[in-house]
């Protein structure tokens, strides 16, 4: 079974995940919360001279509710991500942390996007009620405050939830509050576009049955062509060493039994035969005198023609090639969407084939150099490595869209703070993403453990060629339903692909997936609330 393919592995599913592994005030934890303080620090100088220093303490009170709010979703969302490739032995935590830090960050930064609607989705419409721009900043930063304090704590309990779904339900909470307070409750519902609100109610149940279903078929080929093949192979390998040491033993024995002078005599004939098997590539094996290698000649004979290693030079770099193309196409029509590289749709698909075939080839070679290693550490390593890259993919691509949209209410802030009016969209600085990045990884660091338990160990047990499916799995569900326009949370998604892993092992954790999913549909009123009651309180202080 599929076990038998990651014993090998350098990390288990829990190593990495303790407090041994530095996820406390440790020196990487201090460097941390120094360079965090610091980028913070910087941001707050700069950002006072980009808003012309207006309103310093909403300012200040501000950015400390949008570095929070990235400090969350690092321990949450980005733990979410890399919890199957820590759980599955394929990084360690600091592992994690660097390729998160280096692709996460990356892809806010590059493909971010230079603008961001101040109203997430349409979801609230506030043109309805007359508003000061101070009141649309409380609203703004109510949100932000929210969905951090609901994201800690998630994470806090190993809750992998939606970010998106955080903002928009403190968006929602501040507004209808602003709405109640300026129509004295008439309109104030009305404030909110219900149909969106339902579009998210479908994503609770039409994400994870996605990401399961896809996660369900590939991985249910992979260990049916690949992992339970190499179960049968080295079955039959084990067989074969057995088989010498049976003869080594029968040999020794009648060995013992002959004379001093049939010893010599028969010592002179192996030494020809030794020398045969090992100086001439072609031989026969009529060549050879003693029943010792003739016996040892056919068992060889056998294991080469056996065929050990057909799945691994035949399958996997199929599945490579399209793992290359679903990653390559979303960073594609979704992760660079955003930098008007002036690529048509035949050029990305030329290029996506391009990656394919690269990928293709590498694998294959890679596959060829691993012939006579552990069948069970080639499976790792290949796996580690095709895993290691959907991730980073997939992190890339989360940078880019998750990231830059949840900072969108803290552009929405500064820009109001800066031209005094409330526009329709809001840049978004390269600074504030530099610091929002540093407060991701960060969290990341200090926070993220539970929620990389619960996604790389706890919902079912992750191995390089189960983890690689359901990154993989994610990825493609995330282009299919952007392709359609479907609702979907990628969070969600990346859950259900996991159930999907525990479905084939038979070994989902169905006990914990229910606080999960409550939490999933609790997600939007407890930000909402949350968020309605930080809104009051801004509104009696300022």
């Amino acid at each position: 079974m599929q076990a038998s393919t990651t014993a090998t592995g350098p990390a288990s599913a829990g190593e990495g995940l303790g407090t041994g592994d530095g996820l406390g005030l440790s020196r990487t934890g201090m460097a941390f919360a120094v360079l965090l303080a610091g980028v913070s620090a910087w941001f707050l100088v700069w950002g006072l001279g980009y808003t012309n220093h207006s309103n310093v303490t909403i300012f200040v009170l501000a950015t400390l509710f949008g570095i929070f709010m990235a400090f969350n979703i690092g321990g949450n969302d980005v733990a979410n991500s890399f919890g199957t490739s820590v759980g599955a032995g394929t990084l360690t935590i600091r592992q994690a942390l660097l390729v998160a830090a280096v692709f996460e960050v990356s892809g806010a930064v590059i493909a971010g996007g230079e603008v961001t609607d101040t109203i997430r989705s349409g979801i609230v419409d506030l043109s309805a009620v007359q508003f000061e721009p101070m009141q649309f900043v409380y609203i703004m930063m109510s949100a932000l405050l929210a969905a951090a304090l609901w994201l800690m704590f998630a994470s806090r309990r190993g809750w992998p939830v939606s970010t998106t779904h955080s903002i928009i339900g403190g968006i929602v909470g501040s507004s209808i509050t602003l709405g109640y307070i300026a129509t004295g409750g008439s309109g104030a519902f009305a404030l909110v576009h219900w149909d969106q609100i339902g579009t998210i109610a479908i994503s609770w149940v039409l994400s994870p049955v996605l990401g399961g279903l896809v996660s369900y078929a590939l991985f249910f080929q992979i260990k049916k062509h690949i992992l339970q093949y190499n179960d049968k192979m080295n079955e039959r390998l084990v067989g074969f060493k057995q088989e010498r040491r049976k003869l080594n033993e029968e040999h020794k024995t009648a060995f013992e039994r002959l004379s001093e002078l049939q010893k010599i005599s028969y010592t002179n004939t192996m030494v020809r035969d030794a020398q045969i098997m090992l100086g001439e590539e072609e031989f026969s094996k009529e060549e050879l005198e003693s029943d010792y290698y003739r016996k040892l000649h056919d068992i060889r004979s056998e294991r080469d023609s056996l065929a050990a290693y057909r799945a691994l030079q035949n399958w996997v770099p199929i599945i490579a090639a399209v793992g290359a193309a679903i990653i390559s196409a979303m960073l594609l029509f979704k992760g660079l969407k955003h930098m008007h590289l002036g690529l048509t749709t035949l050029n990305n698909y030329l290029i996506i084939g391009m990656v394919a075939a690269a990928v293709w080839m590498a694998t294959f070679i890679f596959a060829k150099t691993l012939k006579g290693n552990s069948l069970d550490r080639s499976t790792f390593l290949m796996f580690s490595w095709m895993q290691v890259f959907t991730a980073s993919g997939f992190a890339f691509s989360h940078g880019a869209n998750d990231i830059a949209n949840a900072i969108g209410p803290f552009a929405a802030i500064i820009d109001v703070l800066r031209t005094g009016d409330v526009g329709s969209q809001a840049a978004v600085p390269a600074a504030a993403m530099i610091t929002f990045g540093v407060a991701l990884i960060a969290g990341l660091w200090f926070i993220g453990k539970e929620v990389i338990r619960t996604v790389g160990h706890n919902l079912t047990t992750m191995h390089p060629a189960s983890g690689f499916s359901a990154e993989l799995s994610a990825a493609a569900v995330v282009m299919m339903a952007s392709a359609f326009g479907l609702p979907v949370s990628s969070t969600h998604i990346l859950i259900g692909s996991v159930l999907g892993i525990g479905l084939v092992n038979k070994q989902a954790n169905w006990g914990l997936m229910k606080p999960i999913a409550m939490a999933w549909i609790i997600t939007l009123p407890a930000a909402a609330l949350l968020s309605s009651a930080a809104f009051l309180v801004l509104l009696s202080v300022f």
